[in-house]
């Protein structure tokens, strides 16, 4: 404990400890695979309803914005994953019930956090705008088009360029602020100050095998969202409790795996 601030110590890990947390996060899974699954389920069916009826109104652009954004929200939404992580750390069997409702994500920090990402995931939305406006004087009211546009032209190369390396800053900016405060807030003596100030310190002690842990994260969801969703019915619990086990690693209670 920083006992200067009140804050957590943070531990240094492995460069290969990402993988350690996939492992965990697995044997978690397959510990309660029936309402983690059905969690999963929920979110992919949620994700791909939002996306065609974006699809289905000519809003051929914003499938992609929404899709590449939801790395940023996604935190926020995998509050029922982290506390089954945190009941089968204890021994226990999380039900349905009790991961669809946390009770400790229902108070004020986690709203303040949940309003942050909320604001970022509309400042993506607004950059990735610019960024096609600035490529094309044509609208691609259907995805076959804006496709052709994006992979068979040069100011679509430009564009899907400018677009990963804007949308990676500000999503690499998001993760550092929410990768150990979102499971952190859990606890209900956190706040969100402490546990956004905990989460940057944990990347900035071990921004290497975080980075690592983010491109992780984005290949997963990227594959995800190439299946149309169907694989976050498993992915998504998936990273959720090994999204658990990172934070308990890095700045949790339990003792950090060897």
């Amino acid at each position: 404990m920083d006992t200067s601030l009140g804050l957590p110590a943070i531990r240094t890990i492995r460069l290969s400890a990402p993988f350690g947390w996939l492992a965990d996060g697995w044997s978690d899974l397959m510990k309660a695979p029936g309402p983690l699954l059905l969690y999963g389920a929920a979110v992919a069916a949620a994700s791909f309803a939002l996306c065609y009826g974006v699809y289905a109104t000519n809003g051929a652009f914003w499938v992609l914005a929404l899709t590449a954004g939801f790395v940023i929200i996604a935190p926020i939404l995998a509050m029922g994953p982290y506390e089954a992580g945190r009941r089968l750390a204890l021994g226990e069997r999380p039900g349905l019930g009790q991961i669809l409702f946390v009770r400790s994500a229902f108070r004020q920090d986690v709203a303040y956090l949940s309003l942050l990402l909320v604001l970022i995931y509309f400042l993506w939305g607004r950059v990735a705008q610019v960024v096609y406006g600035l490529s094309t004087f044509h609208v691609h009211r259907d995805v076959a088009s804006l496709v052709e546009f994006a992979v068979g032209s040069k100011e679509g190369h430009g564009m899907l360029l400018t677009g990963a390396l804007t949308g990676g800053a500000l999503a690499f900016v998001t993760y550092a602020l929410v990768v150990v405060s979102a499971p952190m807030l859990l606890n209900p003596n956190a706040n969100v100050f402490a546990a956004v100030a905990t989460s940057v310190r944990a990347v900035n002690a071990n921004f290497f095998p975080l980075l690592l842990w983010a491109v992780i994260i984005t290949v997963l969801l990227l594959i995800a969202a190439a299946t149309g969703f169907a694989a976050l019915v498993v992915i998504f619990p998936w990273l959720g409790l090994a999204s658990w086990r990172a934070y308990e690693a890095l700045a949790g209670d339990a003792p950090a795996a060897a």
